[in-house]
């Protein structure tokens, strides 16, 4: 809880991937890549609670292992590759209000996806939201080399820009606007709005994560990207 708003976290972790088979318990050196996120979630100071909303046996086994509560089992309507955040949000919501009579201010999605986020991170995002009174607030990084002026588009096999002009020259990287991207580590948004299908809400607001923290896992080159950077970093 913070300055009396109650901040329920959600780590999503379902079990269909098809890309990476088993990816949200799939080893990440010595431990399943959703341990990562129920640690770091754990450890804030700031959630209220913190639940696994997943379809899967085995996931929720290792969520319960390692702290976290699995209250219950999502249907496997919810647990579909087309699947997006809002109906399992809603689910969430709805399922500790029916069953356990426990309503939130804020939601946050935690995806086991983004296992180099902190429980800084996850703090320090709620205290913007709360403290400027923000309809969501969402983890971004800054793109490198990302000025719009160097995207192009290919047509008949001809480069064309996609947005901006750039010249009779290559833009110079230091001279580009600077591009940022949500980095899908947390998402924060008030209740009210979820239960209303926005995710956003009028006044979303950034919290910028670095490089480093940013990657997220989503194709099996991810996997290997991120064990090179935790054995150079964390060995």
């Amino acid at each position: 809880m913070y300055k009396d708003k109650k901040i329920l976290g959600i780590i999503t972790a379902r079990g269909g991937s098809k890309s990476i088979p088993k990816k949200n318990i799939k080893n990440l050196c010595g431990k399943p890549l959703i341990s990562y996120t129920n640690e770091e979630a754990l450890k804030s100071k700031l959630l209220t609670r913190v639940i696994a909303s997943t379809d899967d046996e085995e996931i929720a086994d290792v969520c319960k292992r390692d702290g976290v509560d699995v209250p219950f089992l999502r249907p496997k309507e919810l647990a579909q590759d087309n699947t997006p955040h809002i109906p399992v949000l809603q689910h969430s919501v709805l399922w500790l209000k029916d069953n356990e009579s426990r309503e939130y201010d804020y939601i946050m999605i935690l995806q086991p996806t983004s296992p180099l986020r902190i429980a800084h991170d996850i703090d320090e995002a709620i205290k913007k939201a709360v403290d400027s009174e923000a309809d969501s607030v969402m983890s971004m990084v800054e793109l490198t080399d990302f000025d719009p002026k160097k995207i192009k588009k290919i047509e008949d096999e001809k480069i064309f820009s996609m947005f901006e002009e750039e010249g009779a020259q290559s833009a110079l990287r230091q001279d580009g606007k600077k591009a940022y991207k949500r980095n899908c580590a947390i998402y924060l948004t008030k209740t009210d709005l979820i239960m209303n299908d926005d995710l956003f809400g009028k006044i979303s607001r950034p919290y910028i994560m670095p490089a480093e923290r940013s990657i997220d896992i989503n194709e099996p080159i991810d996997f290997v990207i991120i064990e090179n950077i935790m054995k150079n970093t964390y060995a």
